[in-house]
């Protein structure tokens, strides 16, 4: 009788349906959890009206889980439904759709592992070039002064500076932590770069479109950091409950998952 040997080899069964490693289960359930969040709102959207939804703090938090690809479809099919069933939040529609999809995929690619580890370097180039034409549009064309600029975009470039820098990396390897600790402060410092990066991917596309004024920029200093700040918030403390529930019940993880 042979006697089998060598490492034991584990099947994990994701399912028949599926997106780029993620069940389709997961995808519906965290695109619910989007839409229902659409309705809360937490900040008043100043140069064009309306208001920002409490969603915003998670999308980060879906590309973690889902990987890329699928956290992008569960954040953009939840906002979209949001922006139907929650109106007083959905702002330019188009354009908050577009931002839900693309910070779920930019937290998705910050681990830097296999096949994908090059995926931030276009997604950085495009982030440096939004802030050029953001702030450059701002100081040539409409007089805002360069200190205005500089001041009211600092969640934009912070975000794009600490995506650049390996503190992209370093928020992944916490998110992946045993400590919860580490887990935490991976949640806060993640939120912010792609919540930072997600905003400018929005806002450059409005600015081209409202053009506010320097009174607009100089009022709204104060006021941009402190709603990034809520959306840090509400991804760590929603993340860190969320990320310790799902390893506590052991469930497969989608293999682009970074938690």
């Amino acid at each position: 009788m042979t006697v089998p040997s060598g490492e034991e080899r584990k099947v994990k069964f994701l399912g028949s349906a599926a997106i780029d490693g993620a069940p389709v289960a997961y995808i519906v359930v965290l695109a619910a959890v989007v839409a229902a969040l659409c309705f809360v709102p937490f900040s008043m959207i100043l140069a064009v009206g309306g208001s920002f939804p409490m969603a915003q703090g998670i999308f980060p938090l879906v590309g973690w889980i889902l990987g890329p690809v699928a956290g992008a479809v569960a954040s953009g099919v939840g906002r979209a439904i949001g922006v139907f069933v929650a109106p007083h939040t959905a702002g330019v529609a188009v354009v908050s759709i577009w931002a839900a999809m693309l910070g779920s995929f930019s937290a998705g690619v910050m681990d830097g592992q296999g096949k994908r580890k090059t995926w931030w370097l276009p997604l950085t180039v495009f982030f440096v070039l939004e802030w050029v034409l953001f702030a450059g549009r701002a100081v040539i064309q409409n007089g805002v002064g360069l200190w205005a600029a500089f001041a009211g975009s600092f969640i934009d470039w912070s975000g794009v500076v600490l995506f650049a820098l390996p503190t992209r990396t370093l928020a992944a390897r916490w998110l992946k932590s045993q400590n919860m600790g580490q887990v935490v402060a991976g949640l806060f410092l993640g939120t912010w770069m792609i919540a930072g990066v997600t905003h400018l991917s929005a806002t450059v596309i409005l600015y081209f479109m409202s053009n506010w004024p320097e009174d607009v920029w100089i009022t709204l200093i104060p006021i941009i950091p402190m709603e990034n700040l809520f959306r840090c918030l509400i991804g760590t403390v929603i993340g860190s409950g969320v990320i310790a529930g799902l390893r506590a019940i052991g469930i497969v993880k989608p293999t682009e998952a970074t938690y």
